[in-house]
């Protein structure tokens, strides 16, 4: 395995790579550095965060980061790298979409993106109640989370693309807020179907077909009662919403954007937190801002 990561000293990200592909096995394997080195394809990273892979290095991850992510779905990493080496013709399909629609063209453009440092939470917290905006800020309160924990994409070549899949990934939290669905494993499963179903993202897939072993009995059946059924026909007529620029959206009202994408509640689910505990932790929030101006 040290010879394998060796091997890829020609990656801008050396260090991450290497921890990666260590994380995967930890069994050594013996492996010729010379072979692994005769890289097909061009090794100069094309955008800030890309890391180039030959065609072996491509499927060593793929197979590794599929074993990980289904054995501990908590890592992330595994979960994200799988994503972006399975997407294939999956995102030049998305592209298309974004590229016949107004509002995903203007995304192209301008390429948004989704953290702490571009979107303003204290204005989205002066929201009216029943606005995204506010419907939003209200979410991450009561989940506990932040936009900051998405990875960068690494492994996708094409620029433009390697934008649609961090476009993707940096809206997930949306569809949570959109949906009214809580950050806990039945809930993200839902969402994997309804992508799969909106966006034919294979990783979704992939998740939405073994992700359901590792929970109860009961849990998988009302998923496959409830939230199953809602996710794949609500996913499947609704518009794709990797076409809509949700940062313009604030302060339009939730009912309204449910109408206009052609999208309905989810089945109702389980919460950790109150959302009057949240809507209090909001409005306090929007209180002490005002103080401050």
């Amino acid at each position: 395995m040290l010879q394998l990561a060796r091997s890829l000293q020609t990656t801008k990200s050396l260090s991450s790579q290497r921890a990666l592909l260590q994380s995967l096995t930890a069994k050594p394997a013996r492996i010729n550095p010379q072979v692994i080195s005769r890289r097909p394809v061009a090794t100069k990273p094309l955008y800030e965060s890309h890391i180039p892979l030959n065609w072996f290095e491509h499927a060593f991850l793929t197979v590794g980061s599929a074993l990980r992510a289904v054995t501990d779905p908590r890592r992330a990493d595994m979960v994200a790298a799988f994503g972006e080496l399975t997407a294939g013709p999956c995102l030049p399909r998305l592209r298309d979409r974004m590229l016949e629609d107004s509002e995903g063209r203007r995304i192209l453009v301008e390429r948004p993106r989704v953290n702490t440092e571009t979107v303003d939470m204290e204005r989205l917290a002066g929201c009216a109640e029943g606005t995204f905006g506010r419907a939003y800020v209200t979410w991450l309160q009561r989940c506990g989370v932040t936009p900051d924990t998405r990875a960068p994409v690494h492994y996708i070549d094409d620029p433009e693309l390697a934008y649609v899949m961090q476009r993707y990934r940096e809206c997930h939290d949306f569809y949570h807020c959109i949906f009214n669905l809580p950050v806990n494993v039945e809930s993200e499963i839902a969402l994997k179907f309804f992508e799969f179903a909106n966006l034919g993202i294979p990783m979704a897939g992939f998740a939405a077909v073994f992700a359901p072993l590792r929970i109860t009995v009961a849990q998988r059946g009302r998923l496959y009662s409830e939230f199953a059924p809602w996710a794949l026909k609500c996913g499947g007529t609704a518009r794709s919403l990797i076409t809509v620029y949700w940062e313009k959206r604030w302060d339009q009202s939730v009912e309204d954007i449910k109408k206009e994408f052609g999208i309905w509640d989810a089945p109702e689910a389980r919460w950790s937190k109150p959302l009057s505990e949240a809507k209090t932790a909001t409005a306090l929030r929007q209180r002490k801002e005002s103080r401050a101006q």
